[in-house]
């Protein structure tokens, strides 16, 4: 299907265009949400074309071969619209953008090693959409970014060399993505979306285009930044809350009190959230967006003093871990020098493979640090160099050869485990960061267990 030229300002043109399916779609970004999204445009029936610098992905999509394995519900789609010719990806981000009418943004937001939010990869790409946007060209940008970004930095960017004009020839709006990795599929088609656009206009076309492709609530903010503050206030709302919870279990330990007693009660209180402590909170989301919220407050002179405090909390948890486990080496007059110590999962979150700021990291360097062997454990990353080590293929060989385990992920298998085979280690020492080993039962398996928050 060629290029149509379609004024995305017109919400008479681009519903027609939706109907029709002549509107052609680019997602410059197709990793964890990004490739979700293209697949999601692409089985609607729109002509989609993912984008990336990373040729090996790419090449992988082209080949028909899936590469999110931990996303339940895509692969069936992946395949559908390959065949359909309704997807294709490419590296270059000329092609793409200059035969599309909608381009999509689902870049990553990192941090660098002072806790700065980068924004690197937008800004890039934004200097490249002022080169290859067709005008008359509607941007969305879905990655997750601080309140006032697109006005401040972005549009201008994209206008640099004056060939496009904001709310003129071209046009951009926000519609963040929402999405729990592991879980996309279901929230991309449940989960209310927020939508800002440089304009009202623009936010009432940005929502007939994502009403026709997922069917969801599209909730119309006054503009990007309030859109964009709503996405961070509910994620940064969650890392306050575990860090609020983890410092309580911490003191709970001391009490002899059960965190997950506690909280199981808790959560009957109508306007309770329940929140569960841990080893740390990592991943691509919630620690980055505190740090962005934290850098807003810089350039506003403002103070966020709770969120703060919030991710010291959250940070310092793989210690704790560490102190638990020195317990429990005291505890059988062992020295934690020169053991073996099994880790249980390096996924920042159950169920996925994804190492994004994961708290094992640190813990492994920690153990390290300390004098301890480590080997590594994760059903999403078998057989692989991971930190440094040789990760184990087969969980069942490993128990007679180390000394402790500690569980840091709370992935489902884990959870099916049977404590008897914690007692093939040689100093039978458990230790349990996600709450999913019973003190009882680890206690009726003579292990020496420490839960943390348990008590």
């Amino acid at each position: 299907m060629s290029y149509s030229n379609i004024n995305m300002q017109s919400l008479e043109e681009v519903k027609k265009s939706l109907d029709s399916k002549t509107l052609r779609v680019c997602v410059v970004g197709i990793g964890r949400i990004g490739l979700p999204t293209a697949l999601s445009f692409a089985k609607s029936g729109l002509t989609t074309v993912g984008v990336d610098i990373n040729e090996s992905l790419v090449e992988m999509i082209n080949r028909d071969n899936f590469p999110l394995k931990d996303e339940p519900g895509y692969e069936e789609i992946f395949h559908n619209v390959i065949s359909k010719k309704k997807f294709s990806a490419t590296t270059k981000i000329e092609d793409g953008v200059s035969n599309s009418n909608l381009i999509l943004l689902s870049l990553p937001t990192p941090m660098d090693e002072n806790n700065v939010p980068d924004y690197s990869a937008l800004k890039s790409v934004a200097s490249q959409l002022s080169q290859f946007l067709k005008p008359n060209s509607l941007v969305i940008v879905e990655s997750t970014i601080e309140p006032g970004f697109i006005e401040d930095e972005m549009i201008s960017m994209i206008t640099d060399n004056e060939r496009l004009t904001a709310e003129n020839n071209f046009f951009i709006g926000v519609c963040p993505e929402n999405a729990n990795p592991g879980e996309i599929l279901h929230d991309f088609t449940n989960l209310p979306r927020l939508v800002g656009g440089i304009n009202k206009n623009i936010s009432k076309i940005i929502k007939s285009i994502y009403n026709f492709v997922f069917g969801v609530e599209l909730v119309e903010m006054p503009n990007c930044k309030t859109a964009n503050a709503v996405k961070l206030t509910t994620n940064v709302f969650r890392d306050i809350n575990i860090a609020y919870i983890s410092e309580l279990a911490i003191m709970f330990e001391k009490l002899g009190i059960d965190t997950n007693i506690v909280l199981e009660a808790a959560k009957k209180k109508y306007n309770f959230q329940v929140h569960y402590p841990g080893s740390g909170v990592g991943g691509p989301c919630l620690p980055i967006n505190s740090y962005q919220l934290l850098n807003t407050a810089r350039r506003t002179n403002s103070s966020l003093s709770i969120i703060e405090s919030g991710r010291k909390i959250n940070e310092k948890m793989p210690e704790h871990v560490i102190e638990l486990t020195l317990d429990a080496f005291q505890e059988c007059n062992k020295n934690i020098q020169e053991s073996t110590i099994l880790i249980l999962g390096i996924s920042y979150k159950p169920n996925v493979k994804d190492i994004q700021l994961t708290p094992a990291e640190i813990i492994i360097k920690k153990l390290q640090e300390l004098g301890a062997n480590v080997c590594i454990y994760d059903p999403y990353f078998k057989n692989v160099d991971v930190f440094g080590i040789k990760s184990e293929k087969n969980l069942d060989d490993i128990f007679t050869n180390v000394d402790a385990a500690i569980i840091v992920t709370g992935h489902d298998e884990f959870k099916q485990l049977e404590l008897s085979k914690f007692n093939q280690m040689n100093n039978k020492i458990l230790i349990d960061t996600r709450g999913i080993i019973e003190p009882i039962s680890a206690k009726n398996e003579n292990l020496i267990f420490r839960g943390l928050g348990r008590g």
